[in-house]
Order: C-alpha cells, then sequence, then structure tokens
C-alpha cells in the first residue's frame, strides 16, 4: 500500500505512489483526447509512438519521459501542468457525469460541422428549446403560487 507521513496534528496523510502518479497522468491524457475527438492511433502518430504505446501512456503501464510528455501536451493543445491536476483528489473524482458526456458529445458534433449557417441554425434551435424550458418553469411556478398543483 501507499506509504504515509505523519504531519504535526499525529494524522496519516497518504502520500501518491510513483504508479498512481503515472496512472492519473495517463488518464488525463486519456480524457483530453477524448475531448479532442482522438482516436488513439490518431495520438500516437502526433506523438511519433505507436498507438499500443499510447494505450501503454493512458493505462499508467509504461512511465512518460518529461520529453515525450512536452510532446504529448503540445499535440492534446494543453500546458504540461494539465496532467497533474487533481493529483490528490479521491480516486474517480475527476471522472465526467453522464451530463458532461453529454456535453462534451454536443460540442463535438457541433465543432464538426463544416457549415456556419447549419451551426447558427443549431444555436438558435438550442436557444429556443431553452426558452421554451424556462417558460414552462416558470408557468408551473406561478400556477403553483396560486394552489394550482402541476405534474413537472
Amino acid at each position: 500500500m501507499a506509504a504515509a507521513a505523519q504531519v504535526g496534528s499525529g494524522l496519516a496523510v497518504r502520500r501518491p505512489r510513483a504508479q498512481d502518479v503515472d496512472r492519473h497522468v495517463g488518464e488525463r491524457m486519456r480524457q483530453r483526447r477524448f475531448m479532442l475527438g482522438l482516436t488513439q492511433h490518431q495520438l500516437a502518430e502526433l506523438i511519433g509512438v505507436t498507438y499500443q504505446q499510447a494505450h501503454k501512456y493512458e493505462k499508467g503501464i509504461n512511465r512518460i519521459a518529461g520529453g515525450r510528455l512536452y510532446t504529448i501536451a503540445q499535440a492534446l493543445g494543453v500546458e504540461v501542468g494539465f496532467f497533474y491536476e487533481g493529483i490528490g483528489a479521491k480516486p474517480g473524482a475527476g471522472k465526467p457525469t453522464a451530463h458532461q458526456r453529454l456535453l462534451l458529445e454536443l460540442t463535438r458534433n457541433f465543432v464538426a460541422i463544416a457549415d456556419r449557417r447549419q451551426q447558427e441554425a443549431i444555436c438558435n434551435l438550442a436557444r429556443s428549446l431553452a426558452s421554451s424550458s424556462e417558460a414552462v418553469a416558470a408557468d408551473i411556478s406561478v400556477a403553483e403560487d396560486h394552489g394550482i398543483p402541476c405534474a413537472a
């Protein structure tokens, strides 16, 4: 198990092991690749390794050297520090929720639309749907204020 360090209050604080850090960096790499809609093959090509090696980096099986991490950061459009964000957090704390995954998919698909008019049409549709949802919520609130029960 991980080594524990004593702090002034006498409580043990868990220090991450090297393998934990490697897995965290790999998970952040996978998350960023996913955000950009890249496959492991595409990422591997961008950073000059095989897709098997990219897979091992993402799983934390192989440690990523400093120079390689810099290359990966450039390929994924982030600072090197991005890979270390949340390193002390509870396991699973950085995992996207179902809602966040849906937003990510929506964003990826939206960006893939080449026609600017189609993008604007989708924005208008979303705006219209949002305002109609707000109107329905406001109507329910007014009805309930007047003692009229409503099913949401």
